[in-house]
């Protein structure tokens, strides 16, 4: 399989041979890291990390990955670079690429990305834009094999908000990979209509299942994996808590949930998770709304059915083979 060159922007870009690819690459990398075996296969190279929105996973995931690979980082905060300020994207896609050997974007909208790949000509990756996170899908999906041995008709319901880039890239995954994917939410929650009708296509030949059902109970039952994420994403008004709490509240994952998707369930969310008090906007919340947790309980987030740490972990493992497998 090669991919040298070959930017990560979006899964729609690559074939389920690909994207099982670059999670086996990551299952030996994961290998060698546990087993204390040097792994630099890109010693000597130098990568710039852009940041428009902050982050504790992505960032350490990046940086620990290039290291571990023999290469040199340089992260860019929002106050770091001029991109799309005094500079615009194209023309900082033609700086960096001319000193460095590959770039990481996390921000704002696809095109921004997908620019920068453009006019870079060296491999740019999505560590987040507003419509997809693909780094994250990889690790969720290397963390579901560990978990259940295969991806092939596994069934992953994403209760909440799935307009943005974790719904969409977990439909993307699972029509890429034969799975079965649910969103559950209020039909105003759904993704796009193109997009689902993008991944339709998709799954007509991988034989992956595509549901939108609004009844938590139903669309849990005999799930493999109930996922979620904040109901509020990076960058949107704090003006939304409100309306958001109020429609996304019965979509919050119980142990009543976990208990009607079966024993075997398991539980994942991106992180960071609104799950007690212990946070600075979760004790905003309690005070202005009265509740101690947000689209996930405690009870679940701390039950051995969650494997949150094992999938945010997994965030090196395949990050660092997608740069392997690029560069």
């Amino acid at each position: 399989m090669n991919l040298k060159n070959k930017s990560f922007l979006k899964l729609l870009d690559f074939t389920p041979e690909e994207i099982n690819y670059l999670i086996e690459l990551a299952q030996d990398l994961k290998k060698k890291k546990k087993e204390g075996i040097p792994h630099k296969l890109c010693e000597g190279k130098s990568i710039a990390l852009i940041f428009e929105k902050t982050s504790t996973r992505t960032r350490c995931a990046f940086e620990v990955a290039a290291a571990d690979l023999g290469m040199h980082p340089t992260y860019l905060d929002p106050s770091g670079s001029q991109i799309g300020k005094k500079e615009s994207i194209a023309d900082t896609a033609r700086v960096l690429g001319r000193m460095y050997d590959g770039i990481e974007y996390r921000g704002f909208g696809q095109e921004i990305v997908e620019e920068l790949a453009k006019y870079a000509g060296v491999p740019v990756w999505n560590g987040l834009t507003n419509e997809f996170h693909p780094t994250q899908i990889l690790a969720d999906f290397l963390t579901i094999k560990e978990h259940f041995g295969s991806l092939k008709g596994k069934k992953l319901v994403y209760m909440g908000d799935a307009r943005y880039n974790m719904g969409n890239s977990l439909m993307v995954g699972c029509a890429k990979m034969g799975m079965h994917f649910v969103a559950c939410a209020p039909k105003k929650y759904f993704p796009e209509d193109a997009l689902v009708k993008e991944c339709m296509e998709v799954s007509a030949k991988t034989g992956a299942k595509l549901e939108f059902i609004e009844d938590p109970m139903e669309a849990t039952k005999n799930a493999d994996v109930i996922y979620t994420d904040v109901w509020v994403s990076m960058g949107e008004p704090d003006s939304v808590w409100e309306e958001r709490i109020k429609e996304l509240t019965p979509y919050r994952v119980t142990s009543k949930l976990m208990a009607n998707a079966g024993d075997n369930c398991k539980f994942m969310h991106c992180l960071p998770a609104f799950h007690d008090l212990k946070t600075v906007i979760g004790k905003e919340i309690h005070q202005k709304f009265g509740i101690d947790c947000m689209e996930v309980t405690d009870e679940v987030f701390e039950s051995d059915a969650s494997i949150v740490f094992d999938e945010a972990e997994n965030r090196m493992h395949t990050i660092k083979a997608v740069m392997a497998a690029t560069l």
